[in-house]
Order: C-alpha cells, then sequence, then structure tokens
C-alpha cells in the first residue's frame, strides 16, 4: 500500500523526524486558508512572512515521482511550484486540482490530482538521497543513501554506481549510533550538522520498524541555509501483510489512486495487478503465475495481468476473477494454469466450468490442468460443453493462448 506525502510527513513527525510544517488541501480556498495560516502575511502587500527568504510551495499529490517535471494535461508545467502569497497559493490550487499530471512514472495516462500540500518551502544548500528497504540478500533492512539527491536513484545507480552508498542493519539490534555517525560522514554533512544528521537518520529507522515498512524514502533530504537537516519529501511502502496492527494506516488507502481492477480483486483476496497485454492469466501459486508470464512472453505474447488465486481458492473467487479479467478490454484471451495441490484438480475444475458458465465468458479460454486427479478434472471440462481449449503442458497452453489471441486480435468486428 502506498500513501500521499503529505500522509508520510504526518508520519514521520510522529517518530520525531524533522519535515517543514504544512498542510494538505482540497480546493483553491483552503489552499489560501493554509497559506495564511502558516505564517504571518504583510496586510499591507498581502505577501507572507514566513521563511522570508523562500516562502511556500504547493505540491500536487499524486502516488507517482516526478511530480516537479511533470506537466498537466490542460497545459500547466509542473506538479510543484513556488509562491510568496496565499493567493499565489489560491491560482497554483486551481490550476492543479481536478486535473490531470503526467509523470514519467504516471505512464501517458497520468494521474487525477484531488489535493494539494502547502507547506514551508526550504532555501535549500544540499540534497541527499536516503531510504531504507528489505534486502532480500541479508533478510534485513538495508540503507542506501547518496549524496546526488533530487533525481532518480536509478539514473545515479546506472551513471555513478560509487555514488551509492549501502549500510545493512542488524534486524534485532537496529541502527547503532556509530553507523549513524558513519553515515552522516559519509554523506558529507560537517561537523556542526552531524548530531541533527544522525537523529534524523535514527527517527527514520524507526518509523520503517514501527509501521512495518518494506520501504522509506527520503528524496531529498536536504541541508538548509540554516544549516536545518530536513526530510523534504517522503515515500512509504508498507508490508500489506501487516497492516492489521495499523487500522490507522490502514485508513490512509486512496483508492482513487490505484487500479480499479486492483482495488475489486483485493475486495475477494485476490492477488491481482494490472498489466498492458491482452493475454490474462489465471493461475494458483505466484511462482507459476510469474512463469506463466514469461512463457507466454517467450512466445510472442503479452500477459495482461499477474493474478495468483491461491492455493484454496472458492467458486465464487475464480467467477469474481473471470470479471475482472473480462472487464479489461484489452484481453483477447484467457489463460487458466493450475495445480492441483492442496484442492484436486476435478473440484478445481468444476469451480471453473462453474465460474465460466455465470460469467459467460466472449473470449477463448485456454486451460491447463495438472496435479491429483488431473485426468478427472480434463474430463469434467471436456464434457462440460464450453468452448475450452485444453491444453496438454505449459508450453502448450502458451502457444496455444497466443495463438487465440492473436485470432481474437485479427477478427473482424461484428457490424
Amino acid at each position: 500500500m502506498n500513501i500521499h506525502e503529505y500522509q508520510a510527513k504526518e508520519l514521520l513527525q510522529k517518530f520525531g523526524v524533522a519535515t517543514p510544517r504544512g498542510k494538505v488541501a482540497s480546493t483553491a480556498a483552503e489552499a489560501e486558508q493554509i497559506a495564511r495560516e502558516l505564517g504571518d502575511v504583510d496586510l499591507a502587500t498581502g505577501r507572507v512572512r514566513v521563511a522570508a527568504a523562500t516562502g511556500l510551495v504547493v505540491k500536487a499529490q499524486i502516488h507517482a515521482g516526478g511530480r516537479g517535471k511533470g506537466t498537466f494535461t490542460n497545459g500547466f508545467k509542473g506538479g510543484v511550484h513556488l509562491c510568496k502569497s496565499p493567493a499565489d497559493a489560491r491560482e497554483l490550487a486551481s490550476k492543479m486540482l481536478g486535473q490531470t499530471l503526467v509523470t514519467h512514472q504516471t505512464g501517458p495516462a497520468g494521474r487525477v490530482v484531488n489535493k494539494v500540500l502547502v507547506a514551508e518551502s526550504a532555501e535549500i544548500t544540499r540534497e541527499i538521497y536516503f531510504a531504507i528497504l528489505l534486502d532480500r540478500a541479508t533478510a534485513g533492512p538495508l540503507i542506501v543513501a547518496s549524496t546526488e539527491g533530487g533525481v532518480e536513484i536509478e539514473t545515479v545507480a546506472a551513471k555513478l554506481p560509487k555514488k551509492i552508498i549501502r549500510e545493512p542493519i542488524d534486524p534485532l539490534a537496529g541502527l547503532q549510533s556509530f553507523q549513524a555517525r558513519k553515515l552522516a560522514k559519509q554523506l558529507a554533512f560537517d561537523s556542526t550538522q552531524l548530531k541533527a544528521a544522525s537523529k534524523l537518520f535514527d527517527g527514520l529507522f524507526r518509523t520503517f520498524i514501527g509501521l512495518d515498512c518494506s520501504m522509506v524514502e527520503v528524496n531529498p533530504l536536504v541541508v538548509t541555509s540554516k544549516g536545518e537537516v530536513l526530510a523534504l519529501d517522503a515515500k512509504f511502502n508498507f508490508d500489506d501483510n501487516a497492516l492489521y496492527r495499523h487500522p490507522d494506516i490502514a485508513a490512509m488507502r486512496d483508492i482513487a489512486e490505484e487500479d480499479p481492477r486492483e482495488v475489486e480483486a483485493s475486495k475477494h483476496g485476490l492477488n491481482y495487478i494490472g498489466l498492458d497485454g491482452n493475454i490474462a492469466c489465471l493461475v494458483n501459486g505466484a511462482g507459476l503465475a510469474m512463469a506463466t508470464m514469461d512463457i507466454i512472453k517467450f512466445y510472442g505474447g503479452n500477459p495482461a495481468n499477474f493474478l495468483d488465486v491461491g492455493g484454496g481458492a472458492t467458486e465464487e473467487q475464480v467467477t469474481e476473477a473471470f470479471k475482472i479479467l473480462i472487464a479489461d478490454k484489452n484481453v483477447k484471451a484467457i489463460l487458466v494454469n493450475i495445480f492441483g495441490g492442496i484442492m484436486k484438480c476435478d473440484i478445481i475444475a468444476q469451480v471453473i466450468i462453474n465460474a465460466a458458465k455465470t460469467v459467460k465468458l466472449s473470449v477463448p479460454l485456454v486451460v491447463r490442468l495438472e496435479g491429483t486427479n488431473v485426468e478427472a478434472g480434463k474430463k469434467l471440462i471436456a464434457d462440460s460443453g464450453l468452448a475450452v481449449i485444453a491444453a496438454d503442458d505449459l508450453t502448450d497452453a502458451a502457444r496455444k493462448a497466443v495463438a487465440a489471441a492473436s485470432s481474437k486480435s485479427q477478427a473482424p468486428n461484428p457490424k
């Protein structure tokens, strides 16, 4: 689950991480009022006195990076702008709210901006990248940092790999004081900033552990002209399996920022991720689902989704899965790849038959079954009266799915 920047800052503040003051607005009028509240307003000029050298910043709130370099579909450039007065804040918010912002992370469809953050800006002298994530190699937290903050870390890793600092953290001992000081020195903080930087690192690590995060990313972490060390922007990823411990965080979920198909799938306990292909996949087991997607690509097709229905999928879940799959207008064929282990193949086959009849599939259906009672399962499908394309193995299934999707794509539209 992802959250917005303003929500991330609220969470960081609970753990003592220094961030600029700010509030979120849903209307232009609210943005103007927040700008007034954040500092003194000179009645003669209407300008904000807070942080006089820098003023305030208005930032579009969407679940994507690159907002400052993005473009709105109405032609307005940038989702992050400095402003000097409440009137400026109102005008900027009016140009962002309700508009679609396109960045390198949103794709060409972009995201609709429903909220903006109005916050104190900072006179920045340095920008740093700092993140804590789970490292599969060590099965523990890993700090990744760089003096090259404010840009995409992927670019830094590709062009300046020596600029990337990695510090593994013992999950039981936690971030030690000597590690925080070492990181601060490696990131070129001067002696007067070491204490503030170490405190901020400690607060970020306590946030990561305390909230069951899979990632906490601050980009940029900045040093201001006053020598302050601040988390200027933050991005969180949470372990969905631990959200039951954090109902306050679960309540922060913004389904307007999510793929509607993924939202619907989550309601039925389905692990679904939408993609851009035209061959839908319905598989039990994450590893088998990945292998199915890979072999579709190998034979020249494009998977439309990742979908793991689990080892004990019910008829209701499979029915809902079919509904989600065919709701995607790009889907030209469905590949069902099931290994019957916990649930036997004849039971799975009956579930597929009932679900397919309920949904009345309008695209070719390729089914590959393997496992316990597989012959009984295949017979049930063969005798079902459904126009199912049976496959002997995964290779056969992938080839037939690609051929079926290609044939469906080339078929003339009925007049």
